[in-house]
């Protein structure tokens, strides 16, 4: 269990908890939501005991024997140790290890049949016990399945760890805390630094694991998969949503309005008062009933409804309409030194296509954009533009190309734009630069900060052609929700790289995915991509055991429909009764919040003030009521994680028996 007890924490003026209490029982798949700025990086500080609170307690149960993974997300730093050698410092395992060769030492040391030999062989057998818990025997063999699932090769496995990327670096400490397998992880964006496939193996990984889980993240599609409860850091305090995060949107917008009514019913009735109070100030007759309304009025409890942010319209200028084919590529190949990235690649993009490249990291993706743009030249082939074609290009390496000596202000006038002023101010804003800080020199911006500058600057040209690079890394999620529907509504043609799958899934119409060294092509979202690969996946496992199949030819069409059919009517009599009990319990969630809902505008209602037992009665069944939804939710969680589970099961058995 985890406590949160009444904790205040603030930031120079700037107030992150007010009062905040929380439990987190064991084994939760908690996702932790907030805007940028509200606090949830802090809070795992907080669990870490790297930031202290103000006020209040902070309690892990058990703390010395529970084992807490933490990912940061910021880089870090790692010991120049051959990867496999550095997972096993960080997992523990080489301390155990040690242990059992210093304690192997020492009894070769010691006298058989002496006190001295007795502990030292009593301690021994501890350490080995200890060494087979924690499934060291296996170790080396989990930790290679781990790092190939974050795309390592057996060639990185000796590499020492401090000559990696950043990006592999936070794979290496992920790989860490998953081989450590805590009681406990701390995750802050782990998704960041993936390709869509190590995310899917983190996914599948993840799904397996016994602890507690709290993540933040940014990735809607990651969030669905792993977490059974949001978490949403809002208005310094913790607010709760039983479900994943596309259930937590749809329940926040029922909650907002369900408050919002509440409050203009609350509203109208303190308008009555007010009204029937000042009719009948200086009435001398009405004396007492004026001052039983005030006394009525000092009782409201003021509801408070947090505002929607005001939704700023990004569009990008109406550019000049291009020709139909807007680029063309012919036999494009390219390499670097000995190193052959793809080669033979074909395709035309048409005005109007929205296509994403997709495919592990080191595909070509990122290159593929490069010679698209004109910014590299291939190695073979050629990349031909169509008439009127205007194209901007966005990379991580955009925010070079600013100018360090100007303020954000004065680079995002330097600009030859229509927009008005106000227009420019309202899209900085979007972008998380408000206030004074657009007055802020480029020289002192973070990495993140001049990437979104260099975003914004393209969204201010004149274009019908764009080509972007994991052009979301640094966005928030409304902010890239902004930006999702601008491209949406663009009229021009978009190529685009990102491992954001959600992003993708509502923009795309075409997927070119890069694979080893040939392009393979899409026609639809990434949805459809993903059920297309999987198919594929199938057949592809299918034609191996023909071809290796000892028992001969496969079973006949007719058999194969046959098992299917049982396998499917199998698990409808699994499933049925577990739909109904869930629909039976959704039922009675409903029931009881409809019920939640009356009670707590009785309780508003100041007639109800004047009765002391009513108010105890009905505060009695408020409490009843919470304690049953609570159990309800959990119940609604468990079955659905059986649902989860059945679906699968099926789906494998299918795979199986095709």
């Amino acid at each position: 269990m985890i406590y949160f007890r009444n904790v205040h924490l603030s930031f120079l003026d700037k107030k992150l908890f007010d009062n905040l209490s929380w439990t987190i029982h064991p084994q939760s798949r908690i996702g932790l939501v907030g805007e940028n700025g509200s606090g949830k990086t802090t809070l795992f500080r907080v669990l870490m005991e790297e930031v202290h609170p103000d006020a209040g307690v902070i309690e892990i149960s058990g703390r010395k024997n529970n084992v807490v993974g933490y990912l940061p997300q910021d880089m870090v730093e790692l010991e120049a140790l051959p990867l496999i050698e550095f997972l096993k410092k960080k997992s523990g395992m080489a301390a155990v290890e040690k242990s059992i060769h210093d304690l192997e030492r020492h009894l070769s040391d010691v006298k058989q049949n002496t006190s001295g030999y007795s502990e030292l062989s009593k301690k021994y057998s501890d350490a080995l016990a200890h060494f087979s818990a924690m499934d060291g025997y296996a170790f080396e063999t989990r930790a290679k399945q781990v790092l190939k699932g974050f795309a390592f090769t057996e060639n990185d496995f000796n590499r020492p760890c401090n000559l990696f990327s950043g990006g592999w670096k936070m794979r290496i400490l992920l790989s860490s805390i998953l081989l450590a397998r805590p009681d406990i992880m701390l995750l802050d964006e782990p998704t960041n630094h993936l390709d869509t496939e190590s995310m899917e193996w983190l996914e599948s990984y993840l799904k397996d694991y016994r602890g507690t889980i709290i993540v933040i993240s940014h990735d809607h599609f990651f969030l669905d998969k792993i977490a059974t409860q949001i978490a949403e850091l809002s208005s310094c305090n913790i607010h709760i949503y039983k479900g994943n995060y596309s259930y937590y949107l749809e329940e926040k917008e029922r909650r907002h309005a369900a408050l919002k009514k509440e409050m203009e019913l609350q509203r109208a009735q303190i308008k009555k008062v007010e009204e029937f109070v000042e009719r009948f100030r200086y009435k001398a007759t009405k004396a007492s009933q004026v001052q039983s309304r005030i006394k009525m009025l000092e009782r409201y409890s003021d509801i408070k409804v947090e505002g929607k942010t005001k939704s700023v319209a990004m569009k990008f200028p109406e550019g000049k309409k291009s020709s139909r084919d807007v680029v063309k590529a012919t036999g494009l190949g390219h390499r670097y030194g000995g190193l052959n990235v793809f080669s033979h690649v074909n395709f035309t993009l048409f005005r109007g296509d929205k296509v994403a490249f997709v495919g592990v990291n080191g595909s070509g993706k990122s290159t593929l954009s490069r010679l698209l743009s004109l910014t590299e030249q291939p190695s073979c082939g050629s990349v031909q533009y169509g008439e009127s074609v205007n194209m901007a290009f966005f990379s991580q390496e955009s925010s070079q190309n600013l100018n360090y000596r100007n303020t954000i202000w004065e680079e995002i006038n330097s600009v030859p734009a229509k927009a008005s002023d106000q227009d420019k101010r309202n899209l900085l804003g979007a972008f998380l630069f408000s206030g004074d800080d657009i007055f802020k020199l480029i020289s002192v911006l973070s990495g993140g900060e001049k990437s979104r500058l260099a975003l914004l600057k393209i969204m201010l040209l004149d274009t019908n052609f764009l080509i972007l690079d994991e052009p979301t890394n640094h966005l928030d999620v409304k902010t890239k929700d902004i930006f999702q529907n601008a491209l949406m509504n663009y009229h021009g043609t978009v190529a685009i790289v990102s491992h954001d799958r959600y992003f993708l899934d509502h923009l795309v119409n075409k997927i070119f995915e890069l694979k080893d060294g040939k392009i393979n092509y899409y026609q639809g979202n990434y949805s459809y991509f993903i059920e297309k690969r999987r198919q594929a996946e199938v057949l592809e496992t299918d034609a191996k055991m023909t071809r290796h199949s000892p028992e001969g030819p496969p079973v006949k069409n007719k058999e194969k429909k046959r098992l299917e059919a049982e396998e499917r009517n199998k698990n409808y009599r699994i499933r049925a009764p577990l739909e109904k009990e869930l629909s039976v319990v959704e039922k009675k969630i409903a029931l009881l919040e409809s019920k939640k809902s009356d009670y707590e505008a009785a309780l508003c209602n100041p007639q109800t003030h004047r009765d002391a037992v009513q108010i105890k009665n009905i505060s009695m069944k408020l409490k009843d009521i919470n304690a049953e939804v609570e159990r309800l939710y959990d119940n609604w969680t468990a079955l659905h994680a059986k649902m989860e589970e059945l679906f699968v099961a099926g789906t494998q058995n299918n795979r199986d028996q095709a």
